[in-house]
């Protein structure tokens, strides 16, 4: 007698029956495990390229080869009134009252066309002091769109203005407290393409035979 009291045929057989079902069981994982992996790999889709949300009084750069007008044509419409409610994000870093003292970013007082670090005392990043040339409109524009592209490792903290129009209301707002420089000429409007005229046939052209 074997296990239990069963007889040695009926152990083997029982034993058989079990490896028979576990060796099912195992088929059946194998079966789901690759049907699991190839639905994967067809309905895979990528990480998309932006995740989160914005962030209200935060926007993101303009990327490489933004279109649109130029500064110079966006600064001919722009409205300092307006440039001075965009400059309300900045009023926590920044001062810009004549005379008026630097804070965690340097007084902006008369900042157009003076050069980079030049308020006295202020502690620049190296980054900014290495950057060559004045701030001028181009250059403010460059780097209010990005202030780590304009000079990588700056301290400055903010990611930017996306919105062209804002950027510029904001600079012309800096403009007129303390530099008043002319503002640069607006972009000349593109010429209207001519669409030609199809020729009216002549007298010499003969007549299409009537169908």
């Amino acid at each position: 007698m074997g296990a239990q009291g069963y007889s040695s045929e009926e152990f083997r057989r029982m034993v058989d029956r079990s490896n028979t079902i576990a060796g099912w069981v195992l088929f059946g994982g194998i079966i789901a495990l690759g049907g699991g992996i190839v639905s994967g790999k067809v309905f895979h889709e990528e990480r998309p390229e932006k995740m989160g949300y914005p962030i209200e009084g935060v926007e993101t750069a303009g990327g490489e080869g933004e279109s649109g007008p130029s500064i110079a044509t966006l600064l001919a419409s722009a409205d300092p009134a307006k440039g001075e409610a965009v400059f309300k994000k900045c009023m926590a870093c920044h001062t810009i009252n004549q005379g008026g003292a630097s804070g965690i970013g340097p007084n902006l007082y008369g900042v157009v066309g003076k050069a980079h670090g030049h308020v006295a005392g202020f502690a620049y990043s190296d980054a900014l002091k290495g950057v060559p040339g004045n701030w001028t409109f181009e250059a403010l524009n460059e780097w209010l769109t990005s202030p780590r592209k304009y000079a990588s490792g700056t301290k400055m903290t903010f990611a930017g203005l996306g919105n062209p129009e804002d950027r510029a209301n904001i600079i012309a707002y800096l403009n007129a407290q303390g530099s008043n420089l002319p503002l640069p000429v607006a972009d000349a409007a593109p010429a209207a393409t001519e669409i030609a005229a199809t020729p009216a046939p002549t007298e010499n052209e003969a007549a299409p035979a009537a169908h």
